[in-house]
């Protein structure tokens, strides 16, 4: 196999479109691109010209020559996700960007938020002549969860801030950061200074956990802890009590792994990192020594990607365990990438015990377990727990929903409690929103007044606000696209507003907010590298 892909997706497609020969697999047109851990290399049909590796925006593709010992599984993996009698696929389409027509004056275009959704739709705009684009974000910071949700020990993901700082560099791009729309400008005002103006403010909160007990202090969620070592300047405060040997994670997903790897690793690991200073220190005087992380379901429902496991289980520096009470039934998988992730877990809970006063942190995967409540008094002291199985009897719940083991309550000491169960958008004061689905109402990426309602001209929507919180980083290209396509259909057809002059808003807004920083200011002030160690 001449190259191989040697982590999770992040959904950018531009390794699919820039091969010559169609090898890369699935393609965003392509029933499983969704859904899929990680795209798989043909090797028959790959002429290993390279082309992919240097579209990759995340160094995830490299030669099979160059492969460091602890990605030599994805050899196999790639083999098997590809397999001996596979049809041949379709060639990739990718969707064309509708061309803005003549105009006369310049496109004026609003973005709230400056995460991947954002500078994804500013760079299908400003493909466009006659376009400019203004970026927005209440934070002195942008990049979003690829700046402040992403581990510091995953470089190569954080590398797609080169991609996104060539978008800042593009002639028509502008940032106003530091700018709360809804609170220091609103909604309306922002409208009536702009012909359009795209919404992406992502899922900026979390799932609640529906437990007693979650208020206690050492109860807290999985991404606070992920803003709070990467440095978001609301969670820098936060408190994350490592005084106890034992932390517990609800919930399996990439997230919680994160998590859990990073309270266990050596914390002079990343002393070479991105990771907040605050939180190196804290690091460093962890009490940490084991984390468990639960499941409600059992190991063929587990939420992390097959390449996040992969990872996980090279380090020899930890001690990963499975805990599957009803076993590993390889046979239940219903795809390859299932498959081969319970092959993994089966390998890893067939491992010899750890000998007694073996000195690696511990990682425990435990799963058909679900949480009952936060113990404690004045502070969290452990979680109490009970077994669960699949409930059979559900004819909807298509073997997903569970119910309690009698007799099976446990409690599990622990100082840290931490819940990592999803994600949820937030409405933006003057915006449509639906609170069932957490998401601004939207039809192609056209706002809606309400689900099912009218359409608010000028008013768009991308990314995780618009579509819920699933995908990986790229998926908001796709996304972008179909939200931009909309927007310039309209520009065409004459249907979008006429704003009031940039000149007026520039004024109110710097009245407002006078240190507010621009995009002038940014690109003096933003890092070379952003994977570099904070300084």
């Amino acid at each position: 196999m001449p190259h191989v892909i040697t982590q999770a997706c992040c959904a950018d497609a531009s390794c699919v479109h820039a091969c010559p020969v169609n090898c890369i697999h699935p393609t965003p047109d392509e029933h499983d691109f969704g859904t899929a851990d990680m795209l798989y290399i043909d090797p028959v049909s790959c002429v290993d010209c390279g082309a992919c590796v240097g579209a990759c925006p995340v160094g995830a593709i490299v030669p099979h020559t160059e492969l460091a010992p602890e990605q030599e599984d994805f050899l196999r993996i790639n083999a098997e996700l590809t397999g001996d009698t596979r049809p041949p696929r379709p060639q990739a389409r990718v969707a064309t960007l509708v061309r803005l027509g003549p105009t006369r004056t310049t496109l004026r275009v609003a973005v709230v938020g400056a995460g991947p959704a954002a500078l994804y739709a500013a760079d299908a705009l400003l493909r466009q002549d006659g376009v400019q684009v203004t970026v927005f974000d209440r934070l002195p910071v942008p990049h979003g969860l690829a700046r402040h949700g992403v581990a510091p020990d995953h470089v190569a993901t954080r590398a797609v801030a080169d991609l996104f700082t060539a978008i800042e560099n593009e002639p028509g791009f502008d940032y106003r950061l530091g700018v709360d729309v809804g609170r220091d400008v609103t909604a309306d005002e922002l409208a009536a200074h702009h012909h359009a103006v795209i919404y992406a403010t992502g899922a900026g909160t979390d799932k609640p956990l529906p437990i007693p007990g979650t208020d206690l202090t050492g109860s807290t969620s999985a991404t606070e802890v992920v803003a709070w070592y990467n440095g978001h300047p609301d969670h820098v405060d936060a408190h994350v009590p490592l005084d106890h040997e034992r932390a517990v994670i609800v919930g399996n997903g990439n997230v919680a792994l994160d998590v859990a790897r990073i309270l266990v690793t050596d914390p002079e690991q990343f002393a070479d990192t991105s990771i907040a200073p605050h939180a190196l220190a804290a690091l460093r005087t962890s009490a940490v020594r084991e984390v468990v992380v639960l499941g409600r379901r059992g190991p063929q429902h587990a939420a992390f990607t097959l390449p996040e496991l992969v990872g996980l289980a090279a380090r020899s520096d930890i001690n990963l365990r499975v805990d599957a009470p009803d076993g590993i039934d390889v046979d239940s998988a219903t795809d390859t990438q299932t498959r081969l992730k319970l092959e993994y877990l089966a390998d890893l809970a067939a491992r010899p015990a750890p000998v007694p006063g073996e000195d690696r942190r511990r990682i425990v995967l435990r799963f058909q377990t679900s949480p009952v409540e936060v113990v404690g008094t004045d502070r969290a002291e452990g979680l109490r727990v009970v077994r669960t199985r699949i409930d059979d009897d559900d004819p909807d719940a298509r073997g997903t929903r569970t119910v309690p083991v009698p007799n099976t309550e446990e409690v599990l000491e622990a100082g840290l409690v931490l819940s990592s169960v999803g994600y949820r958008g937030v409405p933006v004061p003057g915006v449509p929103f639906d609170p069932d689905s957490a998401t601004i109402p939207s039809s192609e990426g056209r706002v809606l007044d309400a689900p099912g309602g009218s359409e608010v001209p000028g008013h768009y929507v991308v990314g995780w606000i618009k579509r819920g919180p699933r995908g990986f980083i790229g998926s908001n290209k796709t996304c972008a696209r179909e939200t931009v396509n909309s927007l310039l259909a309209d520009a065409n057809a004459g249907t979008l507003p006429s704003p009031r002059p940039a000149s007026e808003f520039d004024a109110l807004l710097r009245g407002r907010r006078p240190g507010l920083i621009d995009g002038a200011a940014w690109r003096r002030a933003r890092p070379r590298k952003e994977g570099a160690a904070a300084v």
